[in-house]
């Protein structure tokens, strides 16, 4: 069965920065300029976004099979739709489409793990789904960049949406709900559900780091990772498919590396605060000295990928905090906070970039003071985030 929930997360890991990669030829087809590209992948992350909240409502009521069955549909549609796509606004569709579809993937793993595992395994196991997982997404840089060359960006795509149609056989022959919970006191409603998720008061702090933590990241590997490397350092496009690949590897490395480094300090947030820590330094770093030298920039940039993929640990700590019979809503929700970031951080990182582009600022300065901002943001947000509580006192959470 994790084969089965690990399946759709690498392709949808895959899905999400794969135009880093066929902005070239994309552009060119459908007469994109940074603007538009920047606005199909808010689109993707925005309907990522929204489709969590539907998500995170019917989860724990409908079951994670039939969910994930009428998602990966949609991603089907969107993916042809996209090979297909003469227009922009055809683009726009097939990109809303594939976020939505690809949505509920990760929370249906994170709940089926929640409701099969022990509480104690919930960090772990959601760590390696969310590492495995990830690997799809250097999957989008290089060797995606092979078969773009070698048989255009629609075949591929329209190759990658028959993949999707695997998958979903794959979760109608193999997957089952979790045996439903009983409520004392009858069944809770979806309001009364979302009321008592959001007076947890121990979820405030973690907030602001949820928003902001993959958003940085995201923006980054997902759509300026090739402008940067290629405008400041003048890499080629199989130079940075093959950074981008990088990026994306850090990425996964550091959600499996997570698992057995929170097994030993047994501390999500000391844990997820060291990993922010180190992340802020090195975003800092790379906005003032970055454009000294390319071999820098990608360290700094695998630095951040690496140490930033605290996704599952900080999803973990929060999951501490929720009782059972609103564990689906409860991480929909939080998983909420991390893709309204992602989406509202391409969105802004797009605007920014185009303006500083028809102002005539430099290519180092336009990424030197957008990568010093994320730094910042993610500073503040990681103050924040010490005055949470420990997963320890979940107990006394709950009384």
């Amino acid at each position: 069965m994790f084969f089965t929930l690990l399946f759709p997360y690498f392709l949808g890991n895959f899905h999400r920065p794969f135009l880093a990669v066929v902005a070239g030829e994309l552009s060119r087809d459908l007469g994109l300029d940074a603007g538009g590209l920047a606005n199909m992948q808010a689109t993707f992350l925005l309907a990522f976004a929204l489709t969590q909240v539907p998500v995170a409502l019917t989860l724990d009521r409908v079951g994670p099979r039939l969910i994930l069955m009428l998602s990966l549909c949609g991603a089907v549609g969107g993916g042809i739709l996209l090979s297909a796509s003469t227009q922009p606004w055809h683009a726009l569709v097939s990109m809303a489409l594939l976020g939505a579809g690809f949505s509920p993937v990760m929370m249906v793993g994170f709940y089926v793990i929640g409701r099969v595992y022990a509480p104690q395994q919930f960090a772990t196991m959601s760590s390696l789904l969310f590492g495995l997982g990830t690997l799809g997404d250097p999957v989008s840089g290089a060797p995606l960049a092979v078969a773009v060359g070698m048989f255009g960006w629609r075949v591929t795509m329209f190759g990658m949406a028959c993949i999707t149609v695997v998958s979903l056989l794959l979760v109608v022959v193999v997957l089952r709900d979790p045996p439903r919970l009983e409520i004392s006191g009858g069944k809770i409603s979806a309001l009364a559900a979302t009321r008592q998720i959001l007076a947890t008061r121990a979820l405030w702090p973690i907030v602001p780091l949820a928003f902001v933590s993959y958003g940085v990241v995201a923006a980054v590997r997902g759509l300026w990772i090739a402008p940067y490397l290629a405008q400041v350092h003048h890499f080629g496009p199989y130079a940075v498919g093959l950074s981008a690949t990088t990026m994306g590897l850090a990425l996964a490395l550091g959600g499996i590396f997570y698992a057995p480094v929170n097994r030993y300090l047994r501390d999500a947030k000391v844990t997820v605060a060291a990993g922010a820590a180190v992340t802020v330094v090195a975003w800092f770093v790379l906005g003032q000295f970055g454009d000294r030298s390319g071999s820098l920039a990608l360290t700094l940039l695998f630095v951040v990928a690496g140490f930033g993929a605290t996704f599952a640990i900080l999803l973990a700590h929060s999951r501490a905090f929720l009782p059972a019979h609103v564990l689906g809503q409860g991480v929909t929700m939080m998983n909420l906070l991390f893709f309204g970031g992602a989406s509202l951080g391409q969105w802004l990182s797009g605007r920014y970039v185009k303006a500083s582009v028809l102002a005539a600022v430099p290519p180092d300065l336009i990424y030197g003071r957008l990568f010093t901002a994320f730094a910042l943001l993610l500073a503040v947000a990681l103050v924040v985030y010490l005055f949470s509580p420990r997963e320890r006192s979940a107990s006394a959470v709950h009384r």
